[in-house]
Formats: C-alpha cells, structure tokens, sequence
C-alpha cells in the first residue's frame, strides 16, 4: 500500500511538549518563587530587596523604594557571595548591605539584598562610603539615614538565616503537597487500573460471550483512561457453513464514548499501520497524525494493541483521542497492553474449547449416522427423539446447558444397539424372550462404548437408563421414581412416543390418539406423570416435530429458530 507511515515513525515514542510552552512555564514558576522570596523579605525586615542571579548578577527582582536597589554594581558584589548564609557584600561605618542568598527550584542560586543603617552620622563624619553603596549624593545620602531604624549586624545576620529557613520550609511543605497530590492521583489511578484488570479477569470464562465481555471492557476503558473513545474488534474465528456451534464469521466492532471510525475504516487503520499479531503497543500523537499523509483526520491521538495468543489474532483493542486534547504515553500505552494480553488468551483459550466442541460434534454425527446405518428402518429415530426431548425440557424448565445435554443424548440413547445382532435387531416379527434379554442391553453396551469419552459424560445417565419405569418394572437396573435421573426419565417419553408412533418391520405405527391414551394410563406407572403433563402441553409442536424432518440441524440447540 502506498502513502505508509515509516515503521521506524510509526513506533517512535511521543514527542514532549513545544519547547516554548515548557519554557514560558518554567519562567512563570520562577516568577513566582521570586516573588515569594521578595515578600517574605519584606514582612520581615520591613524593608524591601531586590533579586539577583548569584552567577550572572543580572536583576531579576527590583524595588526602588531605596536608593541603588537596582544599581548594577550590587549585582557584580552579588557574584562574590559565598555559601548559603546572610552576609555583608558591603561595610560602611553607618550602614551595611544585606546580602542573603536562596536556591530556587531547578537549583538558580539568587541573592537578595538591601541596605540598612546601623548608626546615625555626625555633621562632620564623611559620607563618602554610603553614598559609594547608595549611588546617590552626600544630602540624599544623609537624609535616607536618618529615616532608617538602626539595626545591628548580628540581628540582621539572624533575621536574614530565619527568613532563610522560613522559605525553606514553605517550599518543602508545598513539595510535600504536591507529592501527596502526586501521589494520591497515582494511587487513585491504580486503583482504578487495579480495578479494570481485576474485573477483567473476574469476567474472563470460557462460556462468557465475548461481544458482552468486549461492551464491558470497552466501558471499563473509557472510564480509567483519558479517553473519548475505546474500541474493541473481534476478527471472525470461522467460516460460514464451517460452525456448530455459535462463533464469529466477521469482524465485528464494539465501541464506547465518541469512537471515530467504523468497522470498515478501522481495518484500513490497520492495514495502514501494517500491524499484526505480537506488535508491541502502537502510540500516535499529533507529531504523526497531523502530518499531510495521515489519511484518518478524524483521529488525533491514538494507542492501539493486538489481542492475540502467540502468533493467533483474534482483535485488537484501541482508545482515540485524549478527552483533554494532551498525548498518550507509556501508562495508558501499558495498561490497555496488558488487558488486550489477558483478551487474546481468553479469545484463544475460547477458540481451542470451540474446536474441540466442533471435534466432539463431528464424533456425535459419526455415532448417529452408525446407528442408522445399523438398523436403517429406525433412520431418523434418533433424531425425533432428541428433538422431543428437548421441547419437553423446555416446558420443564430446564436451562440451556440441560437442553443442550438432552439433545445430544436424545442423538445417542440408542449407540449401544451398534452391539446388538443384526438379526435380532432387524427381525421383522415378534421377538423370542432369549431375542429380548439380548436386546435389553443395548443401554449397557451404549453405556460402555461411551464411558471412555469425558465430554459425552453427562449423556451416560441418559444412555443408561432411558428404559427405567417410573414403577420399577424397566431395565437394566430397576429404577424407580426418581432415582432414575430426569434426563433419562425425558428421554424415555421421547423414545415411547417415537417409536410407538413410526413404522417398524413387524407393526405399523400407532394413531397419535391411541399414543395419548396410552401415555395417560401409563403417566405414573410406566413414565414420570410430570414429563407426561409436558407432553401434552407440548402436543401440537411435538406433532409439528414428527412431520418436519430437519437435516443437519446444529446440535447448538441456542441457535435453533
């Protein structure tokens, strides 16, 4: 495909932010800390400081309210400043020039100075030092000392260290804030992120359909992550025509919030990208996206990763656009890898259960067609009886695993006839007793044929003991009541009603009036009356399934119309 992203861009990681934002805002905290340093100065001493670059002298903060408060010379006395505490950069008999040093963030030594008075001059001392340090004349120099409080060198020194320390703390408390803000959003994050995975894995079995579990998780997404949009595409797992059981045969995308794309237009996304199973996270931010060539405007920022197992696709999970128009980085990039990580293993552990479900399938169909092919007059009894049997079950009540389970007994209720002599099964006349106890065993012999085989275990009760009686008076063991199970107990009214209403070699079948008679004299005799009360309730589909022969129905009985 043409116009694609180069592999080497499409991996890179997010641009930072322009340099100009970072460093407006770098100026504007600097600004800040400026002038907290100036106030806090000023509230103490009641006097106003400039603010000077320890290494360049530059003035970064000024206050005219004293003479030379923005003389240049103050800054050159600044760059001789040594260590962190107060100390005198200028000394005059009268005054002195405070010079008190701080560290502002990101470690720009700064000093801040002001000058002080420290006795008053006689009319003829010189002045000739303050008015050096002030940078003004003789009278404007003695007129600015009479005005000032005199102070001494010690308690200026003292002064200056507790405003020092002061700032120190502030600006670790507020360090301590952000940290605790910092670190509460981080544990709040986690916990949420915490929380995703778990649900996630709460909800990751096998029988859980996967376009409910991807609505879920979509959702789940989008209220963790900064967001506007999350999707999920499943890829088809089969074929059409290939299924028994319910599986994918197209892709299909399950979105939450404001997902830009379709179906369609996300598989393009893909083929751009040349993605494929086992690529690590893809990030895009706008220093992709925004280039002439990027084909989907409608997608700014982007992370999407592949749900596969191994070398097998099964989808891919993506969120579009952050909600507060920022980038996506390596947090958001991480957590959506590890649930499409979790998704692909599921969606494969789900594919191997459908394959082996498929496999059992085909083993089923094999035994029926065996049975059929022993004893053809019967051909299609074994299906009728399945069929009935689970349309009594589902006017017992019975839930869609016990239908399931019933429809494959119905198909197998009769494997062990595969066992029974050919000429006893096909006798065209009544059967000796010696004939009867022979065939009397084909629920054993189908008992053992199956027993070796783990997924048709829940068949075997039906298997063995469809020819029990409510009475007692049944085979091979004599059940009655409700020892024999229910699914047997079903499959045995089924069994009845086929085969005393179809043609055998010896007999033409019975009217469906003399069947209900007899199914009304035996129900709590011969059957359970409760599957007889379903019978007859279930009457006219149960004729409706005697008339319609359905070839290959799926033994998915959720997917029957």
């Amino acid at each position: 495909m043409s116009n694609v992203l180069e592999p080497s861009i499409r991996s890179a990681p997010s641009a930072p932010a322009g340099a100009s934002a970072a460093l407006a805002a770098a100026q504007a905290e600097q600004s800040a800390e400026l002038q907290a340093v100036a106030v806090a100065l000023r509230k103490a001493f009641g006097v106003a400081f400039s603010i000077w670059d320890c290494y360049t002298g530059e003035l970064m903060h000024v206050s005219l309210q004293q003479p030379g408060s923005n003389d240049p010379h103050r800054g050159l006395l600044v760059r001789g400043v040594v260590g962190l505490e107060p100390q005198f950069v200028f000394d005059d008999d009268a005054a002195l020039l405070l010079a008190i040093p701080f560290q502002l963030p990101g470690g720009v030594m700064v000093a801040a100075t002001a000058a002080f008075a420290t006795r008053s001059l006689e009319a003829h001392e010189s002045s000739e030092s303050l008015c050096e340090m002030l940078g003004v004349d003789d009278r404007r120099a003695r007129q600015w000392l009479s005005r000032q409080m005199q102070w001494t060198p010690d308690s200026l020194v003292r002064l200056g260290a507790a405003v020092q320390a002061q700032y120190m703390a502030e600006r670790q408390a507020a360090r301590y804030c952000r940290e605790v803000e910092k670190l509460s959003d981080s544990l709040a994050s986690t916990y949420e992120e915490i929380c995703l995975l778990h649900g996630v894995t709460q909800n990751l079995r096998i029988s859980r359909d996967e376009e409910e579990l991807s609505n879920l998780i979509v959702n789940w997404v989008l209220d963790c992550l900064p967001t506007r949009g999350a999707a999920i595409q499943l890829l088809p797992v089969a074929k059409d025509g290939n299924v028994t059981y319910k599986a994918r045969t197209n892709s299909q995308l399950v979105t939450a919030g404001n997902c830009p794309l379709d179906d369609d237009r996300f598989t393009r996304l893909i083929e751009f990208l040349r993605l494929e199973a086992g690529c690590s996270p893809q990030v895009l931010n706008p220093n992709i996206t925004s280039r002439p060539d990027w084909p989907f405007p409608e997608v700014q920022e982007l992370i999407i990763v592949p749900m596969s197992d191994g070398q097998r696709l099964f989808g891919w999970i993506a969120i579009f656009n952050h909600n507060t128009g920022d980038e996506f980085g390596t947090v958001e990039a991480s957590l959506l890898n590890s649930v499409g990580a979790m998704l692909g293993i599921h969606s494969g552990n789900r594919d191997l259960y459908r394959e082996q479900a498929e496999f059992l399938a085909s083993v089923v169909r094999a035994l029926t067609s065996a049975i059929d092919a022993k004893d053809p007059y019967t051909c299609g009894h074994s299906d009728r009886v399945a069929r009935i049997a689970v349309r009594l079950a589902k006017e017992l009540g019975c839930d869609a695993e016990v239908l399931h389970t019933l429809y494959m007994a119905g198909l197998l209720h009769d494997i062990g006839k595969i066992g029974i002599d050919d000429a006893v099964l096909r006798k065209p006349g009544k059967l000796t007793d010696a004939e009867f106890e022979h065939i009397k065993q084909h629920p054993e012999l189908g008992y053992r044929i199956l027993a070796d085989i783990k997924q048709l275990s829940d068949v075997l009760p039906a298997v063995l003991h469809h020819h029990e009686q409510w009475d007692g008076a049944g085979y091979p063991f004599r059940l009655s009541g409700d020892q024999t199970p229910l699914i047997a107990r079903i499959v045995a009214v089924a069994d009845a009603f086929d085969a005393m209403s179809s043609d055998r070699p010896y007999r033409k079948g019975l009217p469906f009036e003399r069947v209900d008679q007899i199914f009304k004299e035996g129900a709590g005799r011969q059957w359970d009356p409760n599957v007889i009360n379903a019978y007859f309730t279930a009457h006219d589909d149960i004729m409706l399934i005697c008339q319609n022969e359905r070839a290959n129905l799926t033994l998915d009985v959720l997917q029957w119309s």
